[in-house]
């Protein structure tokens, strides 16, 4: 009783302070170290950056070149190269958007934006489409089951999406482009370091007309999202750190509804629906001051962040249905490091407090819409150790304690060990839990969905265990890993007769995902860049494949550079195997098992710099004007061509 209590009491000072916040990793870490290896800042909550050749987990990083190479302007579009990641979006660019890790669910990602946790409180989950990507940016793909670093929701693993310190960007950017669809995009950007600040300022701003997104239908679906984001770190002294993050996020996007007539031949299918849409409007807020001690050994932090989202859906007549969600964390870290030259240790310790807030604000009399909240406090401990730059051994351990689920305890193990002729074998153990989301608690959609407020947490565990292999000092890289999951009280829907209605319900079997994950990465002279990934997956719920998970997913990126660095080309390949879907094409509403056909996505890039600050772009989208769908009966784009001039000084 008394951790609840203190849990409502340090949540309810963090929001009277009005400081939002970071908590789980340090957003002032750079992309690679002094040696030039990547790093990574999320696998750790010591606040260290840690090279990515020294981690036992599976961790993808996509740097800053592969998202400018590849013209990324849809943030969950470069995900798509990342082993083990499956995505599916609903039609047009803005349509909702899930990221599936080793045959996980979309809520069972954790998705953290330069440190904040982004989730959309109400849905449990975090829409991709709202994330159009900034100027200078990173991703961190994490996998594996993270919650004794994070808690709930890091099943499947972690994604960390980082925007660029002033000091590794510094400068002024500016984009514009626009091309097929009445698209019309641009970014901005201005970094740099003063004195004792560091800034970066950036906004980004993508408009579309659209294509239309029903397998019969006319209709343009298109689309307004916008983003701005800050991020300032103020260091007065040499051991204190105080960091600032804001973000704001909005999106306008039209969308079509499935056919609700059973007279229809087309009932179940996505159909033209004029004045469909909805807005989704989200601010995310960090704050965090950093004090370190012992000549730098020992480091403590404390943190608050603020989540805030609206979701408004409309249909023709007006306003449809609508939810909002607030989530306040206030956090403390310290980590302590000892040891010698060859021999160092990492003793870490973390406090987390946390209340999520929830109200649906859908307009029917058979919705409550009244506000609910969930408290939690989770404690960490997590040690690591690293000899002679060849072993490293992590632990970490984590308690939540939580108001309205039983209390849970997670763990992980893992390891790595890097021999002289650059090989490096890794592996992993943990355990993961993810709490229901509110809409799964007490949801009401339509008189066709009703939540159930009985529902208990799902619990996974799993391992993996993988190899790499350098060539020529690391010109090239080849890796492989093998994973095993299991999953209980898994949540799923069920629609109980006679009424047939859907609600949620915790399976009493185990569901199952293994598979095989293979990366090669290669930068053979100045002038390549190569990089390719394959995944085989076999997931299964109560014996039966899972939905939009893919057996088969590749992707493979050429970059190629002049001499002069005046000129860059890249293509791009992504291979999409045969996956499974449920219609809902039944007039009871219990669903069918459909098939949805494989794909291959081929697009082309190039940039040529007519000076040092001035460049042209262009690329080309689905070169081969492939006619697939990721979801049942949502159509896709075709071809498309994009050009634009970019600014920099």
């Amino acid at each position: 009783m008394m951790m609840k209590f203190v849990a409502h009491a340090s949540v309810l000072a963090l929001a009277a302070t009005a400081a939002p916040v970071l908590a789980q990793s340090n957003p002032t870490q750079p992309t690679t170290d002094a040696k030039g290896d990547t790093i990574v800042v999320t696998a750790s909550r010591s606040g260290d950056a840690v090279p990515i050749n020294q981690l036992g987990a599976s961790v993808t990083v996509l740097d800053a070149q592969a998202l400018e190479t590849r013209q990324t302007r849809i943030v969950s579009d470069i995900l798509r190269d990342v082993p083990g990641v499956a995505v599916s979006r609903t039609g047009a660019i803005g349509g909702l958007t899930q990221i599936r890790i080793r045959g996980s669910e979309g809520n069972h990602v954790l998705v953290l934006i330069d440190g904040i946790k982004a989730s959309d409180p109400y849905n449990g989950e975090y829409d991709f489409g709202t994330l159009i990507a900034d100027d200078a940016a990173k991703v961190e793909v994490l996998r594996g089951q993270q919650s004794s670093l994070y808690g709930s929701d890091a099943i499947g693993g972690v994604i960390q999406y980082i925007t660029l310190t002033g000091a590794e960007a510094p400068g002024f950017s500016a984009r514009a482009e626009g091309g097929s669809f009445g698209t019309y995009t641009g970014s901005a950007r201005a970094a740099g370091v003063t004195g004792t600040l560091d800034y970066a300022v950036s906004g980004s701003y993508y408009h579309t007309d659209g294509t239309p997104t029903a397998r019969f239908g006319t209709r343009d679906v298109g689309s307004d999202s916008a983003g701005l984001s800050a991020k300032l770190i103020w260091s007065p002294t040499d051991n204190f750190t105080v960091t600032g993050v804001g973000r704001y996020s909005y999106t306008d996007a039209d969308t079509n509804n499935s056919e609700d007539d059973p007279t229809s031949p087309l009932f179940g299918y996505t159909v033209d629906s004029p004045g469909v849409h909805f807005k989704n409007e989200a601010f995310y807020g960090l704050l965090r001051a950093e004090l370190t001690a012992l000549d730098g050994r020992w480091t403590n932090a404390i943190s608050a962040q603020l989540a805030d989202t609206t979701r408004k859906g409309y249909n023709a007549e007006g306003f449809d249905y609508g939810d909002k969600g607030q989530r306040y964390k206030g956090s403390f870290e310290s980590s302590l490091r000892f040891g010698t030259e060859t021999v160092v240790h990492r003793l870490t310790a973390a406090v987390d407090v946390e209340r999520e807030e929830f109200q649906n604000t859908t307009p029917s009399a058979f919705a409550f819409q009244g506000k609910r909240h969930t408290d939690n406090v989770g404690i960490v401990g997590q040690y690591e150790l690293l000899m002679n730059d060849a072993l490293s051994l992590g632990a970490s351990i984590r308690r939540d304690e939580n108001d309205r689920f039983d209390d849970v305890t997670t763990w992980r193990a893992q390891g790595s060990y890097s021999f002289a002729t650059g090989t490096r074998i890794r592996g992993a153990y943990g355990t993961g839990v993810k709490n229901p989301g509110y809409f799964e608690l007490y949801g009401y959609a339509d008189g066709r969905y009703i939540g159930n407020p009985n529902l208990k947490p799902e619990k996974s565990e799993g391992w993996e265990a993988g190899i790499e292999q350098s060539f020529g000092g690391n010109l090239a890289t080849i890796g492989a890993t093998y994973f095993d999951s299991r999953l209980k009280d898994e949540i799923y829907t069920t629609y109980p007769a006679p009424d047939f209605v859907a609600t949620p319900s915790n399976r009493s079997t185990r569901s199952k995902q293994h598979g095989v994950e293979v990366f090669v990465s290669a930068r053979p002279i100045p002038q390549i860049r190569l990089d390719a990934t394959y995944t085989w997956l076999k997931a299964r719920e109560n014996g039966t494949e899972e939905v939009r998970r893919p057996k088969h997913v590749a992707s493979f990126n050429a970059t190629v550079f002049s001499e002069d660095e005046r000129f860059s080309g890249t293509l791009t390949m992504r291979y999409n195997g045969r996956q499974s879907d449920v219609a809902y094409t039944d007039p009871s509403y219990v669903p069918v098992r459909v098939s949805l056909k494989d794909y291959v996505l081929v697009n082309f890039s190039a940039e040529y710099k007519i000076s040092e600050g001035i460049a042209l772009f262009g690329r080309i989208e689905n070169l081969l004007n492939e006619d697939y769908e990721e979801v049942f009966s949502f159509a896709t784009p075709g071809r498309a061509g994009y050009g634009g001039v970019r600014v920099r000084f």
